[in-house]
């Protein structure tokens, strides 16, 4: 673990995301603590500019709080990146994994089915399947899942391609080891270090997307998110620029730090830099 954190440190810029990074989760923690009352809970003059009215980032068309909801929202952003992020990361391990290791027919069938995945343009798509199941954390999770493996599943396949006739691996049949508990305990293993540079992007990229869904109506109506803030201001965009405009950049800051905590990562994870440093 010092050794990571030493050649993670050695890029500055990955520092500075996990400190940001840090400072979101924190805001998010503590949400009840700054803003105790409910963030949907009309508080006071709709429309109200920043710092009108007892109003910190000002309010929106219903006299909501915008300050309150970024604080609240901090948390179910998160919470959804982060959730879609783990079910996608393990359907694309369950499709690369074995298409990787058992190849031929398997992988053929395996990879059809991730190309139809690839083939459809992603974010229709999740409009699509969260327009079926109607709008709800549940459906926005399915959603982001649905369209993000592929990406993952190619990845696992190429590093279990790459691993699969290493000799520790022969050494693993030779002594009867069943092929399940090969891939589990052996391959696997080997393969979370580029599986964690990219689910720490995908959280990004689904942080994004929910956003995208709440915009166009799509998010959950009772529950606070940045990317419900966005979607209820949108029609205000001109005339209450607060209302879009203080989500929007802490969806920006946000997704700026998971990417360059990802870079760190790549930076201290991956076996031919540490070769070069």
């Amino acid at each position: 673990m010092a050794e990571f954190w030493t050649r993670y440190r050695r890029n500055r810029a990955a520092v500075l995301g996990l400190g940001i990074l840090f400072t979101i989760l924190f805001m998010a923690a503590t949400a009840h603590l700054f803003y105790p009352e409910d963030p949907f809970r009309l508080v006071g003059r709709p429309l109200s500019g920043p710092f009108e009215n007892g109003f910190l980032l000002g309010s929106d068309s219903l006299g909501r709080d915008v300050a309150s909801g970024i604080v609240h929202g901090a948390k179910t952003s998160l919470l959804i990146g982060l959730i879609a992020t783990l079910v996608s990361i393990f359907i694309g391990i369950f499709f690369g994994a074995f298409a990787g290791y058992f190849g031929g027919r398997v992988d053929d069938l395996l990879m059809r089915i991730t190309e139809i995945f690839q083939t459809i343009p992603s974010f229709i798509f999740a409009i699509l399947l969260v327009a079926i199941m109607k709008p709800s954390i549940f459906s926005i999770v399915i959603a982001i899942a649905v369209v993000s493996w592929p990406g993952v599943a190619r990845l696992v396949r190429g590093e279990f391609l790459s691993l699969k006739n290493r000799e520790f691996v022969q050494a693993c049949h030779t002594i009867g080891m069943s092929d399940l508990r090969v891939m589990l305990r052996e391959i696997l293993p080997n393969c979370l270090s580029p599986i964690i540079v990219i689910g720490s992007l995908m959280v990004a990229t689904a942080i994004l997307i929910e956003s995208g869904l709440a915009f166009l109506g799509l998010g959950d109506p009772n529950i606070m998110s940045w990317g419900f803030q966005i979607g209820a201001g949108r029609t205000m965009l001109r005339s209450a620029w607060w209302v879009c405009t203080f989500p929007g950049i802490a969806i920006l800051i946000t997704v700026l730090a998971i990417n360059l905590i990802g870079e760190g990562l790549n930076d201290a994870l991956n076996p031919r830099l540490k070769e070069r440093q």
